[in-house]
């Protein structure tokens, strides 16, 4: 039995902020998992700067690339790129809705 309707939407919402959720904790997991006594790594100030720094250029391509993916895979008749995006969410019956779910999870 799939949910239809008003259960989708909120199903859809829930998975959505679990997983941004967790892409926002993440990365203080991983930070502080990197100056663990048995790794051997002080906590001194260039080892905080390089960790934290390949923390940030990671998540800053991962998102590039998942966002470049999605651009490229558009398409609304031939027409490519974020105005083919905006004019594919404008074509929606229920364009308030899909803006107001845009907006929460911005």
């Amino acid at each position: 039995m799939r949910p239809t309707g008003r259960r989708l939407v909120w199903l859809s919402l829930a998975a959505l902020g679990v997983v941004y959720g967790d892409i926002g904790t993440s990365p203080l997991y991983a930070f502080r998992e990197c100056f663990k006594p048995e790794y051997g790594l002080a906590p001194t100030a260039s080892n905080v700067y390089g960790v934290l720094s390949l923390i940030v250029w990671s998540l800053i391509l991962i998102v590039s690339v998942k966002y470049l993916v999605l651009i490229i895979r558009l398409d609304n008749r031939g027409e490519g790129g974020i105005m083919a995006l905006l004019a594919l969410v404008l074509s929606i019956r229920r364009r308030q809705a899909v803006i107001a779910i845009g907006l929460f999870g911005a």
